[in-house]
């Protein structure tokens, strides 16, 4: 009877450890052509995760393959429509450490670029019109400085133009949130925070509305110190931007510089 048990037993731990086998995916025994070739058709049919399974069991199985580098791109794409941002990126970067002379070099930089401005991006605040300037700038900050340099080290790309675009637009966010910054200190009276935070936008992003807008805080911020000199400095160049404004532009500047000089 205790013989027979044992056999049962023995039988049950052995099917246990046979189901347990079979249900890991066996990619040791299917040749990469034919992986590749399924995780390319579930990416192109829309089946992220199920491409991304495919392409993480190739790129663990697979490292030096013929289609390692062609996997390792893929899954950069697949964790960026996913929306797996930050796995993206560690992927982006790795690849770049690994091929930095890759002839697709500008693809994956243009790819960093988009997944830290998806990261800055918050999609509840944009439906509900939702003004956050005044998050932090971070993740922008780093898409800008991909852009940047995909543009001047690779202008002959076809994601450059698409890339100076974005420039405009992350010029523009950046820069309103070093205005936000500045008020913020306008509002405390800390004045030389609010000088240097103007002088840096000066030197960054000198042709941004919010620049102009944050001369008025500067011009503030040197009268409050009594500094007549720099104050004189600061309204000459609030001059010259306003000689070089239509006039509607011109209206909306002076209402602002008058609110700034009433407490608004």
């Amino acid at each position: 009877m205790k013989l027979r048990l044992h056999s049962l037993l023995a039988i049950a731990l052995t099917g246990m450890l046979i189901g347990c086998t079979s249900s890991k995916p066996d990619v040791e025994n299917v040749p990469e052509i034919e992986l590749y070739n399924k995780a390319k058709s579930e990416l192109e049919n829309g089946n992220i995760k199920s491409s991304i399974k495919v392409l993480e069991s190739m790129d663990k199985n697979y490292p030096f393959g013929p289609y390692s580098q062609q996997v390792q791109l893929d899954l950069i794409y697949a964790y960026y429509k996913s929306a797996d941002l930050p796995l993206a990126i560690a992927s982006i970067d790795r690849f770049l450490k690994l091929n930095p002379t890759h002839q697709n070099i500008d693809w994956v930089i243009y790819m960093r670029g988009l997944s830290n401005m998806a990261q800055d991006d918050n999609m509840i605040q944009g439906w509900f019109n939702v003004d956050r300037s005044d998050r932090d700038a971070d993740y922008a900050a780093a898409a800008f400085k991909d852009f940047t340099y995909l543009v001047s080290s690779f202008p002959s790309s076809q994601y450059a133009a698409d890339a100076q675009k974005r420039l405009v637009f992350l010029k523009n966010r950046l820069a309103r949130y070093q205005l936000k910054v500045a008020q913020f200190y306008t509002k405390r009276g800390a004045y030389v925070a609010v000088i240097n935070r103007v002088t840096d936008m000066l030197s960054t992003f000198p042709d941004t509305d919010s620049t102009k807008e944050a001369l008025l805080l500067m011009r503030n911020a040197y009268n409050e110190l009594g500094l007549v000199n720099e104050t004189q400095k600061v309204d000459q160049l609030i001059q010259a931007n306003l000689e070089n404004m239509p006039k509607e532009e011109q209206r909306s500047f002076l209402s602002r510089f008058t609110s700034v000089f009433n407490g608004g």
